[in-house]
């Protein structure tokens, strides 16, 4: 027997046994080796060429962990971005401000990546390869960009929370009227 028939059959048992009816388990394999070999590449690109990123202080950390957030939440949720994600998804509705909710379509490779994509916890990880890479070969460009887009994702917390606040200190009678207007 070949090997690539005992691959397909291996693969199809294993999907058969997973029980998920829209074959994304299959999609996954090559987002999986996709990220590998990027992951990869960049290390022996920065192996073989010396750019290797600086240790991460602390505040180093806040920074690209309140970047990637934002990145993940830009791409998987903004509206603006919805084209982005069009031909993966279907538009469910509003989710929150400035944020849409969406259903994944498709089969297989078509579906896994809609759930990357509409995911912003799927994107992460590719956010933030994206950012140790951008540390490794332009250190201070990535810098400044991590550093926007924590201000970004610290403005949205803001928003919310004055939002939050400013809805607690309202008379009741006045919210229930712009809840009617």
């Amino acid at each position: 027997m070949a090997v690539r028939s005992i691959v397909q059959q291996t693969t199809r048992r294993v999907e058969a046994d997973y029980r998920r009816d829209d074959r994304a388990l299959r999609g996954y394999v090559p987002l999986l080796l996709a990220f590998a070999s990027a992951a990869g590449a960049v290390a022996g690109a920065a192996r073989l060429s010396g750019h290797r990123p600086d240790p991460l202080t602390p505040w180093d950390l806040v920074t690209m962990s309140l970047a990637t957030h934002k990145v993940g939440r830009l791409i998987a949720k903004d509206a603006v971005t919805s084209p982005l994600r069009a031909p993966f998804a279907r538009f469910q509705g509003a989710a929150g401000d400035a944020e849409v909710q969406e259903e994944v379509a498709g089969h297989g490779a078509h579906k896994a990546l809609g759930e990357l994509v509409t995911c912003p916890f799927c994107i992460g990880p590719w956010a933030a390869l994206t950012l140790v890479s951008g540390r490794s070969f332009a250190p201070a460009l990535t810098r400044v960009v991590e550093g926007g887009l924590s201000a970004v994702a610290l403005a949205d917390f803001l928003q919310l929370a004055y939002a939050t606040a400013q809805q607690r200190t309202e008379p009741p009678e006045q919210r229930e009227q712009q809840a009617e207007g």
